[in-house]
């Protein structure tokens, strides 16, 4: 990639048993799995899923910014998605589809605003925009 990553920007991903691998990031540790008919153990969410609430929860997080700098109360934001898988190769997640349900206390014409900013979070933006990936084994 051409550049030296600051600690905080760099995750490590371990092996732990069967289809379980422990991410570790700025200390905080989550664990990823395969459900049972995958050869997993279905003990936490897959990477796949993973990607999908990154994107709902980056959504989520540009609305709650939103409706505080504008006054207005985080109370019953709620952010629900659902996604596709291809049907063909390669594997790859088809569609996305993502529903936030904002509090009572917006105005309709605060709506469009809140519409275009959540449309404008960090992780859609580089799903828009994806960036060169590379990888190296060693």
């Amino acid at each position: 990639m051409g550049q030296v990553l600051a600690d905080e920007d760099q995750m490590e991903i371990r092996f732990i048993s069967g289809e379980s691998y422990e991410i570790s990031v700025r200390g905080h540790r989550v664990v990823v799995d395969q459900p049972e008919q995958d050869g997993g153990d279905d003990l936490a969410p897959t990477p796949t899923e993973l990607l999908v609430a990154s994107l709902a929860s980056c959504v989520a997080f540009y609305a709650g910014r939103y409706l505080t700098r504008h006054g207005y109360s985080r109370d019953g934001l709620t952010v629900s998605t659902r996604f596709d898988m291809a049907a063909d190769r390669p594997a790859r997640v088809s569609g996305v589809e993502i529903i936030v349900k904002v509090p009572t206390d917006l105005p309709d014409e605060r709506r469009p605003a809140l519409a275009a900013v959540v449309e404008h979070c960090t992780v859609h933006n580089t799903l828009r925009n994806p960036p060169p990936v590379s990888i190296e084994l060693i």
